[in-house]
């Protein structure tokens, strides 16, 4: 069984789309471990501002069938695709870790870049894995959080509650 590691932001419909989004993930993979919701400011456009988090569970398979089990996930719940990297969506769930693998020279952004570049999938990621390491650098998600920038974009506070989610 390997270790698997997911963002999930909304910032549409946010609290519905994001237990939805949690909801399809337990059924699917069973038991998840599963971060606070923080909310954030979107990140590259001017949009409404996301709720995100971090959920971890094991499984068995290939990280090509989570990748395309991911996307129906995002798909049933009516996520958009289009050409346009920033925008607004209903579910976002990407693939952050996959146990130790490293694909980044092969052209896979596995582990995902995204972990050194922002506080809403950091900090979400050092809470329930922060004992682990990064399978480039070595040193753990604690760590990592602990030296990063912590700007304007570092000081996000969890939610107390959101309906539908036990954290």
């Amino acid at each position: 069984m390997t270790q698997i590691y997911l963002s999930i932001g909304s910032n549409i419909d946010r609290e519905y789309s994001v237990v939805q989004g949690v909801r399809a993930l337990q059924n699917r993979f069973g038991e998840l471990v599963i971060s606070a919701v923080y909310e954030s400011a979107a990140v590259g456009f001017a949009g409404d501002a996301f709720y995100n988090l971090v959920v971890g569970f094991k499984s068995e398979l290939s990280w090509e069938d989570i990748q395309q089990q991911l996307r129906k996930i995002e798909d049933d719940n009516g996520r958009e695709r289009s050409a346009e990297k920033f925008k607004s969506r209903t579910l976002d769930i990407d693939l952050l870790i996959y146990g130790k693998l490293d694909l980044q020279d092969k052209g896979v952004d596995l582990p995902r870049a995204e972990i050194f570049e922002y506080a809403f999938v950091l900090k979400p990621l050092a809470e329930i894995a922060g004992a682990e390491l990064h399978p480039q650098t070595g040193k753990s998600y604690s760590r990592i959080w602990e030296e990063f920038e912590k700007s304007e974009q570092g000081r996000m506070q969890p939610l107390q509650r959101v309906v539908g989610i036990n954290f």
